[in-house]
């Protein structure tokens, strides 16, 4: 569950950062692609430093949900900010 959140909340926030880093966007299909890897890999790395919440604490609290929604969309744009900024410089 929690990696489908994440997932989730990668792509959104991979869209959220194209609209706001317009010059490093990828367009809509990129920044999705790039939010759900980005995502995906913010709920695993979360996971593995023990803030998952969910896994220990064997629930779905609010708390537990919005970190993993925190994480998966601050993923997802960092991962598309880099992503964008390494197009940008090949294209010199």
């Amino acid at each position: 569950m929690e990696l489908i959140i994440g997932l989730l909340s990668g792509a959104v926030g991979g869209n959220v950062a194209g609209g706001l880093m317009k010059n490093l966007s990828l367009g809509t299909l990129g920044n999705t692609i790039a939010g759900v890897v980005g995502g995906g890999l913010g709920a695993k790395i979360l996971g593995m430093l023990g803030a998952g919440g969910m896994a220990a604490g064997g629930g779905m609290d609010v708390g537990a949900i919005v970190g993993q929604v925190a994480s998966g969309g601050v993923g997802g744009g960092v991962l598309l900010a880099v992503v964008g900024m390494v197009k940008k410089m090949m294209a010199k």
